[in-house]
């Protein structure tokens, strides 16, 4: 048995494309929420600096003016607004799993970075799969981002907006026992009316029925598009039209799918929190595990390779001669011995 402990979702627009004052926004919203005794916070989809809506709105080449400042203002690993995060999750003594743009020497990442309640790194996390035309701005992530780690809190994970109806990466997930799973939302007011998928009922759905498949907490956190974004984006009347204000529905859901903790409207800004109980994910695993007893291995099972692929795997001097003096049959098994 374990106690219960407060956690909160997101629900707030960053100051758009400027990295800075996002992550002093961000330290303001991690400071409410451990005021309020909560002990994980979870920020929404590239919260820093913020997602980049003009993806959706025009060509390619027409929003390419805006690219390098994009890059600019989105983080590097090891950064002076890195130190600030984690500097924060320790003065206040809270598990902070941020979305953001990672840029690591020039390519950009939907990134998940997970800081401890004692400042340390636990996790660094890419968007396995870039959805649609986010393929225009980021690169993908590897085996290696889809992991669930082991704290004091409980065992979390964390997946990026659509990586939530990918049937193969939630199974992933769920195989780890991921008893609080961080779900990254952008906001929920693009294409509004037109492209109903996009829309909060089945992106929020997907978050619920996350909890439900996976018998564990799901923090949905979800930002908001403000009106300074809208100004800044939508210069054009068919812009207007193709991203709205708000959009925000932020959502925290038990391992039952049971909604907790208050919501907020479309276009407010704050913290949905709720109290966790992971006694509670006992009720669910009894009922249906899909990696334990409700499985069927000898009918369908995934194929997970958990393992980093770099573009470039350097071998050092010793590596290296010994590959130069080692015949390929002398480090490969037999044919026979691998069927």
């Amino acid at each position: 048995m374990t106690s219960s402990f407060k956690a909160a979702a997101v629900q707030a627009a960053p100051v758009f494309l400027d990295l800075n004052a996002s992550v002093d926004k961000a330290i303001t919203l991690i400071e409410e929420a451990a005021s309020k005794g909560v002990k994980i916070i979870a920020f929404p989809e590239t919260w820093l600096p913020g997602y980049p809506w003009y993806i959706w709105l025009d060509a390619t080449a027409m929003y390419m003016p805006l690219v390098p400042q994009y890059v600019a203002n989105s983080i590097v690993a090891g950064s002076e607004q890195d130190k600030r995060l984690a500097q924060a999750a320790k003065d206040n003594q809270i598990h902070v799993v941020m979305g953001l743009s990672w840029n690591v020497n020039g390519t950009l990442y939907m990134g998940q970075w997970h800081y401890g309640a004692d400042g340390k790194v636990i996790s660094r996390r890419r968007k396995l799969k870039p959805t649609h035309v986010e393929r225009t701005v980021y690169a993908e992530g590897d085996g290696s981002d889809m992991v669930v780690h082991d704290t004091e809190l409980g065992r979390i994970g964390a997946l990026c907006c659509w990586e939530h109806i990918q049937p193969l990466n939630k199974y992933a997930m769920f195989s780890q026992n991921e008893q609080i799973h961080v779900a990254a939302w952008p906001s929920f007011s693009v294409y509004e009316g037109g492209a109903y998928a996009l829309g909060p009922e089945v992106n929020t759905a997907a978050s619920r029925i996350y909890a439900v498949e996976g018998q564990c907490f799901v923090l949905a956190a979800c930002a908001t598009v403000s009106e300074e974004m809208i100004e800044f984006l939508c210069d054009t009347p068919v812009k207007q039209q193709l991203l709205k204000k708000g959009g925000g529905y932020a959502r925290i859901f038990g391992p039952d799918g049971s909604p907790l903790g208050e919501n907020l409207a479309p276009d407010e800004e704050g913290l949905v929190i709720a109290d966790i109980d992971l006694n509670m994910i006992a009720i669910g695993k009894a009922a249906a595990d899909p990696c334990g007893h409700y499985s069927r291995p000898d009918v369908f099972r995934l194929m997970f390779n958990k393992n980093p692929s770099p573009p470039v795997m350097a071998f050092d001097n010793e590596e290296a001669r010994y590959m130069e003096n080692t015949e390929v049959s002398d480090v490969m098994e037999p044919a026979e011995e691998l069927l």
